[in-house]
């Protein structure tokens, strides 16, 4: 392959069937957990259909996650992935000419790494690092099977799918009826379900929900 690694990937073969609001949010849930995504571009116009581009703040971020998605199974459909041939691949191909905007938003963008380094910089050695605040969440013997709760009303059992798959012995996500917040996930072992909630405590399906998880009440 001939495209040098890239912040942005693009991504085709996407189910074109998904409506565009979800499919973002099922495309940053699955993303996220990569790196921080800074911008998800998804159309749904004849030329746009089936596609999408995500970009990275990080470059080791969109590395791993071209290489871990290739081929994963996106709303039964193997997504294709590849680095977009260069940054601006994205405006010309998505935005037209307003490169203008996005030089604003580099700029932005720019200026947040740097606020974000330098919080960095006085909160080492202060604290351990942790991508959310490390919130204890009351727990029960181990289980199984896991109890999630304080999700986001837009979860659906597909994002939760992408979320715990990932997880060796994955079992099924059970949502519970007219209860958006609430889900189970099932495991073949306690040990399984165990990493997985290690790994997933406290993620973040949207920018305002931190997802609980504790094991489910034998």
């Amino acid at each position: 392959m001939d495209i040098r690694p890239n912040h942005t990937i693009y991504i085709n073969n996407i189910n074109d069937k998904v409506k565009k609001e979800e499919l973002k949010r099922s495309l940053y849930a699955l993303f996220s957990q990569f790196g921080q995504v800074v911008d998800i571009v998804a159309m749904k116009t004849m030329k746009m259909r089936g596609q999408a581009f995500v970009v990275f703040k990080e470059l080791t971020a969109a590395t791993n996650a071209l290489r871990q998605l290739q081929g994963f199974p996106f709303y039964n459909k193997p997504m294709r992935i590849q680095y977009a041939k260069t940054d601006s691949e994205v405006i010309i191909k998505v935005k037209g000419s307003s490169g203008d905007k996005e030089k604003k938003k580099e700029k932005k963008r720019k200026t947040q790494e740097t606020a974000a380094n330098a919080a960095k910089k006085a909160a080492a050695g202060l604290a351990p690092p942790a991508h959310t605040p490390v919130v204890q969440v009351p727990d029960n013997p181990p289980n199984y099977i896991l109890f999630l709760s304080n999700l986001p009303e837009e979860t659906n059992e597909m994002m939760l799918s992408m979320l715990f798959n990932q997880f060796p012995g994955f079992k099924e996500v059970r949502l519970v009826p007219g209860k958006h917040d609430i889900a189970f996930v099932e495991f073949e072992s306690d040990g399984q379900a165990g990493v997985a909630k290690d790994a997933l405590q406290g993620f973040r399906i949207t920018a305002t929900c931190a997802m609980k998880i504790t094991y489910a009440k034998k």
